[in-house]
């Protein structure tokens, strides 16, 4: 079973997640950003809050029973990317034996409007088969990996998995980011020809506010090292893709593609404008993958909920919270871009405002 991990001390959750997840031989932290300064005082510099930020996750790391080298992946969001280079030293404190595999993206604001956000995947005995990859449980971890294109990204990518010992094909889940005018579109011309149709990993893919230097497109993600512990799971109302499939285990993991809002099937689209209404329709498209598979929401252990306007925070809480009544799985929430235009089209549909992914548990 599922067990929550609560450290005595540390900030209080700032929505319906846990701060920490314990799932067999992993642990998942949520994002833990830096504490907020007080009313009236002046904010922390920039090292003052990531240490801060890591300080959280330690906790939780250590509540869960284990230590910061056990640490085999994280995510860091950064609400300024000039700080990327300050990051390289801080990071050395908390990880002086090299530390996870990692990703680093810039955000145009998360909750709080805190400046940093790392959240982590936890196990211990990790090996390093190459120096940006950690592997354990039978999935290799993979550091974010770009280019100025989204041909470099990919052929980046394919060194690499190669130098782990692996090819595409070995990849359960990908996270696609692109920014300085790379579209999404660009990217999956050059990233559909690279995955068969019905075979293609799970994604999340999106713009964001800003990439570290050198970047305009990154890619970061986990593979299996055995491929028969690999299985693509589509649900019948979703078409077979080469961008992207619907879910895809790896070993005793599934791994849900980011979902909006849209009906899916004929005339497919997001109908309707509201964070609350378009959040309903996500858990119902994610629903359909756990179901497809003989799962339920009672085992995700990790989700990422990406808004267009932080500003409706609370609006998605309300509803999130309802489909989680047990223990509700950690969580990094952040808003990529600057919020869209809101209008609805000549064909009745809206912008998309906002986005989910899950990682769930077999248990």
């Amino acid at each position: 079973m599922k067990k929550q991990v609560y450290p005595s001390s540390g900030p209080k959750p700032a929505g319906p997640y846990s701060p920490g997840v314990l799932c067999g031989d992993f642990l998942y932290v949520s994002g833990l950003a830096a504490r907020p300064a007080a009313g009236g005082d002046t904010p922390p510099d920039f090292a003052s809050q990531v240490r801060n930020s890591l300080t959280n996750v330690k906790l939780i790391v250590e509540a869960g029973g284990f230590s910061m080298r056990d640490v085999v992946y994280s995510q860091v969001h950064l609400a300024d990317m000039s700080q990327f280079p300050a990051l390289a030293g801080l990071w050395k404190e908390f990880y002086p034996e090299g530390g996870p595999a990692f990703s680093v993206l810039g955000m145009a604001r998360m909750p709080t409007d805190t400046p940093v956000q790392i959240n982590a995947v936890v196990s211990k005995g990790a090996g390093r088969p190459h120096v940006d990859v950690r592997e354990a449980g039978g999935r290799l971890y993979f550091s974010g990996i770009g280019g100025k294109t989204p041909a470099e990204a990919m052929d980046n990518l394919a060194k690499r998995a190669k130098l782990a010992g692996i090819d595409l094909g070995h990849f359960a889940f990908l996270n696609a980011y692109c920014s300085n005018g790379v579209t999404l579109g660009q990217l999956n011309e050059v990233y559909a020809p690279y995955f068969d149709a019905g075979n293609a990993p799970a994604r999340a893919s999106m713009l964001v506010d800003s990439l570290p230097p050198g970047m305009s497109v990154e890619l970061t993600g986990v593979a299996v090292r055995d491929l028969s512990a690999r299985r693509v799971v589509r649900p019948r109302n979703m078409a077979p893709s080469r961008t992207a499939s619907p879910g895809v285990w790896a070993g005793d993991m599934f791994y849900l593609s980011a979902k909006s809002g849209f009906i899916p099937g004929p005339n497919s689209g997001i109908y309707t404008g509201t964070v609350e209404q378009q959040l309903r329709q996500t858990m119902r498209n994610l629903l359909d993958g756990l179901e497809e598979t003989g799962l339920d929401l009672s085992h995700v252990v990790a989700t990422g909920v990406y808004l267009d306007d932080v500003n409706e925070f609370a609006k998605m809480n309300s509803v999130y919270a309802s489909y989680f009544k047990d223990i509700p799985p950690t969580r990094s929430t952040l808003q990529p871009m600057k919020p869209v235009e809101r209008k609805f089209s000549a064909a009745g549909t809206h912008p998309m405002v906002e986005q989910v992914s899950m990682v769930a548990w077999r248990g």
